[in-house]
C-alpha cells in the first residue's frame, strides 16, 4: 500500500512538472514566432537592415561572449548534458539564445529557427529541474521532454517532435522508455503554442490518394540518394567553415563581422532571396520555401545559394538554426529534381524538405514522422523510403556534433525519486 502511494506521488510530481514545464516552452515558442515574424516583416520594409548585419552580429557576439559563458555551445550543450549529466545548462541559455536569433533575423543572416526553440526548450527544462533539485537521470529526461516541446511547438508537429529528441541523441539507438513524457510535453507545448494564436506555414500536396506506382518509386530512390550527398556535404562543410572560423579570428565577437561581411557580398550576387528564414517573401516573385511546392520558375540554382548563405551565417557564429535552411536547401533540389525527371513537383520538393534534414541531422524516423504530420500520412511510404535512403547514402558527418554512439537506457517513467 506505502509502495503503491508512493507511486501515486511521484507519477502526480512528475505530471505537474511536465505539464508546467511544457506550457512555459509552449508560450516561450510563440513569443519567439511572433517575435521572428516582427522582425523580418521590419527587414523587408528597411532593406537597408542588411548592412548592419556586421553590426549586430559583433553585439550579438560580445554579448555571448560576456554573458553566455558556456552558452554559446548551444544545442550542443543540452544534448552533452543529458549524456554527461553536471556539464550545466545555465539559465542564461534560453534568453540569449531569443536575442541572439531575432538579430541574426532582422540583420538578414540566413538562419533557421528549431535551434532556438530546442534551446529555449532545453534552457528552460534545466531551469525546472534545477528548481526542483531532481536526481541525473530525472534531469536527462526533462530535458529530453524540453527539446520534444521546442521542436514541436515551434513547428506543429508533436510526433516528431517527440521522436526527435530520442533519436538525435544517439546514432542508431532510441530510448523508447522516455518516448511518453516526450509525448507529452509536445502536444502541450504545440497546443500551448497554437493557443496563443500562431499558425505554422500550410503546405499541400496536391494528390490526396496513395498510388506505388514502380518508375516513381525508383526516380524517389534516385533522389534521395543525392539529397543524402547535399545534407552530408552541409554538415561536413558547416563543420569545415567553423573551424576556419575559429582558427582565423582568434577573437569570438569578430567571426560573426567577418560572416556579416561575406553575406552581404553573397548578396549582391545572387539578391535577397536567400537572406533570413526563407519561408517569407518581399515580393510575389520572391524565391521561398512555399513556392517550391507549385513554381516552376524557381532558378536551378537556389538550393545551392541557400546552403552557401547557410553555411556561411552559422559557421560564422550567427544564432538560430539549421532546418528550416535545411528544408529550403531541400524543397529546392527537389523541385529541381521535378522538372528535370518528369516527377510530381509538390511531392518531390516535400521528399526535399524532409530526406535532407534526415540525412544532416541523421534523425530518419523523426524526419519521415515530421513528413507525415506536415504533408499528410497518404504520403507517407514514398516520405519514407526518401529520408531512409539518404540517411543511408549522407555519410558519418551530421549538424549536431553531441551525437554519441550509446546511452543508459531509461526504463520506465516516471523515475524513482
Amino acid at each position: 500500500m506505502n509502495r503503491q502511494l508512493s507511486q501515486i506521488q511521484t507519477a502526480a510530481k512528475w505530471s505537474a512538472i511536465l505539464l508546467l514545464m511544457a506550457v512555459v516552452v509552449g508560450s516561450a515558442s510563440a513569443f519567439f514566432l511572433w517575435s521572428l515574424d516582427a522582425v523580418t516583416r521590419v527587414r523587408f520594409e528597411n532593406t537597408w537592415l542588411l548592412y548592419f548585419l556586421p553590426v549586430g552580429g559583433f553585439f550579438m557576439g560580445w554579448l555571448y561572449q560576456r554573458h553566455g559563458k558556456n552558452a554559446g555551445e548551444g544545442t550542443h550543450l543540452i544534448l552533452a548534458e543529458i549524456h554527461e549529466t553536471g556539464v550545466g545548462v545555465p539559465r542564461r541559455l534560453a534568453p540569449l539564445v531569443l536575442i541572439g536569433t531575432l538579430v541574426t533575423h532582422l540583420f538578414g543572416g540566413s538562419a533557421g529557427r528549431e535551434g532556438t526553440a530546442v534551446q529555449m526548450g532545453g534552457g528552460i527544462a534545466a531551469s525546472f529541474a534545477r528548481f526542483f533539485r531532481l536526481a541525473p537521470a530525472e534531469v536527462r529526461l526533462l530535458l529530453m521532454a524540453g527539446i520534444s516541446a521546442g521542436f514541436s511547438s515551434v513547428f506543429g508537429t508533436p510526433i516528431a517532435g517527440a521522436v526527435f529528441a530520442l533519436e538525435v541523441l544517439v546514432i542508431g539507438k532510441n530510448h523508447w522508455g522516455a518516448l511518453v513524457p516526450c509525448f507529452i510535453a509536445a502536444v502541450v507545448a504545440d497546443w500551448t503554442c497554437a493557443a496563443w494564436g500562431i499558425l505554422h506555414t500550410h503546405y499541400v500536396i496536391s494528390s490526396d490518394g496513395f498510388s506505388l506506382e514502380p518508375w516513381l518509386v525508383g526516380k524517389v530512390i534516385l533522389v534521395a540518394i543525392v539529397f543524402g550527398w547535399v545534407g552530408g556535404a552541409f554538415a561536413m562543410s558547416y563543420r569545415w567553415l567553423s573551424r576556419q572560423f575559429k582558427h582565423r579570428i582568434s577573437r569570438p565577437e569578430l567571426r560573426p563581422v567577418a560572416g556579416g561581411i561575406i553575406v552581404i557580398g553573397l548578396f549582391f550576387v545572387a539578391g535577397g532571396d536567400y537572406l533570413g528564414l526563407g519561408v517569407l517573401g518581399n515580393d510575389a516573385n520572391a524565391v521561398t520555401l512555399p513556392a517550391m511546392f507549385h513554381s516552376a520558375e524557381i532558378p536551378a540554382s537556389a538550393w545551392i545559394w541557400k546552403f552557401i548563405f547557410t553555411v556561411v551565417t552559422l559557421s560564422a557564429g550567427f544564432k538560430g538554426g539549421e532546418v528550416t535552411p535545411l528544408f529550403f536547401i531541400g524543397a529546392a533540389l527537389g523541385n529541381a529534381f521535378a522538372q528535370m525527371l518528369g516527377a510530381p513537383l509538390d511531392l518531390f520538393a516535400a521528399l526535399g524538405f524532409v530526406a535532407l534534414f534526415a540525412a544532416a541531422s541523421k534523425t530518419p524516423i523523426a524526419s519521415t514522422l515530421l513528413g507525415m504530420e506536415i504533408f499528410g500520412f497518404n504520403h507517407g511510404f514514398y516520405l519514407a523510403v526518401a529520408c531512409l535512403v539518404a540517411h543511408r547514402s549522407s555519410g558519418g558527418y551530421g549538424i549536431y556534433s553531441a551525437h554519441r554512439p550509446a546511452l543508459p537506457k531509461i526504463r520506465k517513467f516516471p523515475p524513482d525519486m
